[in-house]
């Protein structure tokens, strides 16, 4: 995975847009997007504390991420559910509800104004969603592998 700034400051000087990090993939899985989605928000995060960025910047960031992040996740437990993978269907169930609670209550954009207070609480927040998502990608390689082996012994 390959991480580039787009239309930076310290490579464009002089323009006024907002850079953002761009993630470059070969191989665009959807379990890989999401967990570079959950990397890039924590990167912002920690760049707002170390005061590498402004306020403004780095919610505009996050806040450009979010809505294709819970898409994706909808879209990959749909397809687990039409697919009749019914187990990940169910682990990926309590994420994508609190997705949705998040959006029905809209809590799911960050604030500028509010972003310093909230930041420790964001930081564990997206570091508890990038560890579910991890081990989410694991078991489906663990049972991508398992369905080939067994597929493979009845030849």
């Amino acid at each position: 995975m390959r991480l580039s700034w787009i239309n930076d400051e310290r490579e464009n000087p002089g323009k006024n847009a907002p850079g953002f990090l761009e993630l470059a993939s070969p191989n665009p899985e959807t379990e890989k997007k999401r967990d570079g989605r959950s990397l890039l928000v924590l990167m912002c995060l920690a760049d707002l504390e170390f005061d590498y960025i402004n306020p403004y910047d780095s919610s505009s960031r996050i806040n450009n991420v979010i809505i294709p992040e819970y898409i994706t996740q909808g879209a990959l437990c749909l397809f687990f559910l039409v697919t009749g993978h019914w187990c990940m269907s169910l682990l990926c169930v309590p994420y994508l509800y609190y997705n949705f609670r998040l959006y029905t209550r809209r809590q799911h954009l960050i604030d500028v104004t509010e972003i310093f207070n909230q930041l420790h609480w964001e930081k564990k927040l997206r570091l508890f969603k990038l560890f579910y998502l991890i081990i989410l990608l694991f078991l489906a390689i663990f049972w991508m592998i398992l369905t080939a082996l067994e597929d493979h012994d009845y030849d």
